[in-house]
This record gives structure tokens, C-alpha cells and sequence, in this order.
């Protein structure tokens, strides 16, 4: 098992640029991926030819395919991690609009970064290495979204009864899971009805859900109705 911290290979002089070897290694990856091979099946042969590199210069730069795949999706993990936590609930009530707005940008990213995020999920499931660096960023977000919720609660716009770690787990956990699988089944035509309930589903669901009302009031507001209906046909 490798050392998630060093995954990137350090470069000379503080440089975080990739080198010419590095982009043409990591557009080859992408260009096969895009072209529906699977990572499983792709070999570093397979990426060294379609780069024009030599092996020797592949792991010059990485340990193996599944590095090159990491670093292939830094960026873009780190641009909607860094989406996410820019989103502030508490910039209005208009929350639900405001977040179908934003899972418009998430699906479209995803859809257009399908092949390579499909093989990041396909590496996860048996790497145990990399699903622990698939899951950080969804662990982090969690957080994000958590305190967010706990703001919201102390602010006294979210209802104080809401398992504000429960609550963050199910939307955001079950929201990625959503994503994915509508973005494998729905051709595109659907991502608008798809993000406005999404968003409504974490709007309403978590952060503006109507607190619990104890049961005896329940039952009074119900009672209070029928008198109403009962007095009106009279």
C-alpha cells in the first residue's frame, strides 16, 4: 500500500506544474478512457505507446496506472470540492433554486469527466489504497455540509430537532451515489428535473425541514380543523 501524502511526485523547485511528459501521459490516459477501454484493462504499454513516451519516463513520474489516475482527477476533485464549499445556505431562502443551480454544475462536470471519474470509482472498489483517497473528499464535504447544518441550527433557521450528522451523511453520501447513477441511466435530458429535486431534497429535507410538532399538538391542530370543518357546515 502506498503513501497517500507522496501519491503526487514531489518536483524540483516548489515547480507544481507538470512537465511536457507528464501532460502527454495523463492526456494518453484520458484519450483511452474516453474511448470506453476500461482502467482494469488498459495496461501501462497501452499508455506509454498512446502518449509516445517511453517506460522508462512513465515511472520517472508515477508509481503505477492507478498514481497516473489520481493524479489525472487532483484538479477536478479539488474544483468541486472547492464548489461545495463555497455554497452558503445562509445567503437566502431561495436555497432549493440555489441549489438546483449548483448540482447543474456538479452533473455537468460529471458528465463531462464520465469515463475518467467511472474509472476512479472502478479503481475504488478494490484498492483499498485509493478508495481511501476516492472517499477523503467526500469525507471532507461531509464535514463542510455538517457545519453548515450546525450554523443553520444555531441560527435557529434549521429546526434544532434534525441529527445534523445523520442529516449530512444521507445528502451527501446518498446525493454522490444519486448523481452517478443518473448520469449512467439519463441521456442528458433530465439533469434540470434531476437537480431541482435534488435541491429540494437537501433545501427541505435538511436545512429548512419543518420541525416536529409532539404528537398531543398534533392531534389538537387535527381537532381544531374538524371543529372548523364542523362549524362552517353549520
Amino acid at each position: 500500500m502506498w503513501d497517500m501524502a507522496s501519491v503526487t511526485r514531489k518536483r524540483k523547485d516548489n515547480d507544481e506544474r507538470p512537465t511536457a511528459a507528464e501532460k502527454q501521459l495523463l492526456a494518453a490516459l484520458e484519450r483511452l478512457l474516453k474511448r470506453g477501454e476500461s482502467f482494469t484493462e488498459i495496461s501501462v504499454q497501452q499508455i506509454i505507446e498512446e502518449a509516445g513516451v517511453s517506460r522508462a519516463t512513465f515511472y520517472a513520474y508515477f508509481r503505477d496506472k492507478s498514481h497516473l489516475l489520481i493524479q489525472l482527477t487532483d484538479a477536478l476533485r479539488s474544483t468541486l470540492l472547492e464548489k461545495a464549499r463555497k455554497w452558503d445556505p445562509s445567503a437566502g431562502e431561495d436555497g432549493a433554486a440555489r441549489y438546483a443551480r449548483f448540482f447543474i454544475e456538479v452533473i455537468t462536470i460529471h458528465r463531462d469527466n464520465h469515463a475518467v471519474l467511472s474509472a476512479l470509482r472502478e479503481l475504488s472498489s478494490y484498492d483499498a489504497s485509493v478508495r481511501d483517497f476516492y472517499t477523503a473528499d467526500l469525507e471532507k464535504f461531509d464535514e463542510a455540509v455538517l457545519k453548515t447544518i450546525v450554523d443553520e441550527q444555531a441560527s435557529g433557521s434549521t429546526p434544532s430537532d434534525l441529527d445534523a450528522a445523520a442529516a449530512s451523511r444521507v445528502i451527501v453520501w446518498g446525493g454522490e451515489q444519486a448523481i452517478a447513477r443518473h448520469i449512467s441511466v439519463d441521456d442528458g435530458s433530465g439533469d434540470e428535473a434531476f437537480a431541482r429535486e435534488l435541491g429540494k431534497i437537501w433545501w427541505y429535507g435538511a436545512y429548512r425541514r419543518p420541525a416536529e410538532q409532539p404528537v398531543n399538538e398534533s392531534e389538537n391542530h387535527r381537532n381544531a380543523e374538524k371543529e372548523n370543518r364542523n362549524e362552517r357546515r353549520e
